[in-house]
């Protein structure tokens, strides 16, 4: 059993997986009470991250179960603690990936707490009172205000889910690298997925020029037409990458299968920025000459803090950039799951936990 408190006597329908199969199935247990610093949420949506998976299967041997996944969270409050001002009852708010932090690392007191040792994940993790975090697969969360993100009322909170994980995951890499109101620049997105798809997005509302990299020639239609993209390399077409040959500022790298990254290097000019944020499971073959010969800089981006992730939803309203999803059921999520494992989506499953519309 998972470890609760005495104050967890709210009983919650939800969807757990029990064992490493990974097969998710209904699942009865129990939230803690709202205290003085929580906020109540009715869960209305909650995107399937490819995270999910691999906890699910406890692929990294870290699985605490049951567990309950989900971090692409969306839905309305329903209680606010005393200590609670920035949200009331009725609001759209949003969780990701965090449920908790020790608040007094440097991390934490520069507004970087996605990067603090003692952060706490959404599911399989371990909050304040001992007790192990059950994700968003779920009717309904407890979460701490300060870890909670109001949703801008112009954003239909079904494609607003994904935002949470995938949206701030690629959003940062840009803030970081001084892409929000710069001239433009030559951007390239490698990987045309969930997070791909977000990137050309925010790229494009920054104004940049933007080539997505994929080795799929059959996304180019999609990923020029549908998304905006200006410019498609296959990157298995040899001459296609020598003709990229030093063209790129920045480079975004969403590939969470295993590659190499030196023909890629290539395609960044003198000074450019490579930019990891998909999960290879293996390490990655990083050749010296590319780096060395270009004077480049490859750094890796975990999500965001709750400023950046408030900074990103809101531009995300001011903009309107919203995840493009398939909606599906809870009875659905192991067929989910099996077609992630196959590529088979465009581009993020969004679980409509609350039986609602596109409307809210």
């Amino acid at each position: 059993m998972a470890k609760t408190t005495p104050n967890h006597t709210q009983a919650v329908s939800g969807w757990a997986a029990l064992d490493s199969s990974g097969k998710i199935t209904p699942y009865i247990f129990n939230r803690r009470e709202n205290g003085v610093n929580d906020v109540t949420i009715k869960i209305l949506y909650c995107g399937i991250c490819h995270t999910d998976l691999h906890y699910a299967k406890n692929d990294w041997g870290i699985t605490m179960y049951p567990v309950v996944p989900g971090h692409e969270i969306t839905g309305i409050v329903v209680e606010v603690g005393s200590n609670v001002s920035n949200f009331k009852t009725g609001d759209k708010v949003g969780v990701g990936c965090m449920s908790a932090s020790c608040l007094q690392c440097e991390s934490c007191k520069n507004s970087e707490e996605n990067y603090c040792d003692k952060v706490q994940f959404t599911y399989n993790g371990v909050f304040w009172d001992g007790s192990i975090t059950y994700g968003g697969y779920s009717k309904m969360l407890v979460a701490d205000y300060r870890f909670v993100v109001a949703v801008p009322d112009n954003l239909p909170m079904d494609r607003a889910a994904p935002l949470l994980c995938a949206g701030v995951t690629v959003f940062c890499p840009m803030k970081d690298n001084n892409l929000i109101g710069s001239p433009r620049q030559n951007i390239g997105v490698i990987g045309l997925g969930g997070l791909g798809h977000l990137a050309i997005k925010f790229a494009k509302a920054f104004g940049h020029h933007v080539t997505v990299i994929s080795t799929s020639l059959s996304k180019e239609k999609e990923a020029k037409t549908k998304l905006g993209a200006d410019d498609f390399i296959v990157s298995s077409d040899a001459q296609q990458m020598k003709s990229r040959h030093r063209t790129l500022d920045f480079i975004l790298d969403t590939v969470s299968a295993n590659h190499s990254l030196g023909p890629y290097l290539e395609l960044l000019k003198i000074k450019g920025t490579f930019v990891i944020v998909g999960a290879p499971d293996k390490p990655m073959d990083l050749p010296s000459f590319p780096l060395i010969f270009g004077k480049r800089t490859v750094k890796g981006s975990m999500i965001g803090s709750i400023k950046e992730t408030q900074e990103m939803i809101d531009i995300c309203g001011k903009y309107n950039i919203m995840c493009d999803i398939e909606i599906i059921t809870p009875d659905q999520i192991n067929e989910a799951y099996e077609r992630i494992k196959k590529n088979d989506i465009k581009y993020r499953f969004v679980i409509d936990i609350a039986g609602q519309s596109s409307k809210l």
